[in-house]
């Protein structure tokens, strides 16, 4: 049986991709295809069903956050992890917001990238070192007027409460679930619902928007 990790990856660099698609199979991951636009790249991603998606954010044609949407509104489930050059605030927070689940620079150490892929298919979100502060700048400041607009909190259940305040804290749906006495599939399934009941696409989001508001706060 093949238990390898199975990556998509979708960049417009050739020599990138070809450098990538080495490095991850030295390493024991799939690269099932790699292609160089995002049109192809949903096509391939609804096809192949790949366990991860690393996308890049500046392409000619369609750019990576857009696809990204379009990606989410063909639903294909795989985690999105961008893989770019852009340090940019605002394309950390766009990306976030339209569901990604992570956010890595192209000069990360291989092994440090392997590493944040399995973080990811453990259900955590993964944000390069260097751009936390950023991350957190923002959420402090409130200081992006897209991550203040209102949420009806008041939809969740207690126990939905109790598990954002957890994702809030960065924990995955492991740690959660160990923390909770209850399992995986359960946790999994009380994520969806939150992300439903807040509008959100990402539990990066719901994260960020429960630390704004200070909904956690113990006292």
């Amino acid at each position: 049986m093949n238990n390898k990790m199975s990556v998509l990856l979708i960049d417009d660099h050739a020599l990138f991709r070809i450098g990538l698609e080495g490095l991850l199979e030295k390493r024991g991951i799939e690269v099932i295809a790699a292609t160089a636009s995002g049109d192809e790249g949903i096509e391939k991603a609804r096809e192949l069903n790949p366990d991860i998606i690393l996308l890049d954010m500046r392409m000619p044609g369609m750019s990576g956050s857009q696809t990204l949407r379009r990606l989410r509104e063909a639903k294909v489930e795989a985690p999105v992890v961008m893989l770019t050059t852009s340090n940019e605030e605002r394309d950390l927070i766009e990306s976030l917001r339209a569901g990604a689940q992570g956010y890595l620079l192209k000069d990360i150490d291989p092994d440090d990238l392997v590493k944040s892929l399995t973080d990811v298919l453990a259900g955590k979100t993964v944000v390069a070192p260097e751009l936390t502060p950023v991350l957190a700048k923002v959420v402090q400041h409130g200081n992006n007027p897209s991550l203040n607009k209102p949420t009806p909190f008041s939809e969740l259940t207690p126990r939905e409460f109790e598990i954002l305040c957890h994702l809030a804290e960065g924990q995955s749906n492991k740690v959660i679930a160990r923390n909770l006495g209850i399992s995986d599939g359960t946790v999994k399934l009380h994520v969806k619902s939150i992300l439903r009941k807040l509008g959100v696409h990402s539990r990066v989001e719901a994260a960020v928007i429960a630390v704004e508001q200070e909904l956690c706060n113990k006292t």
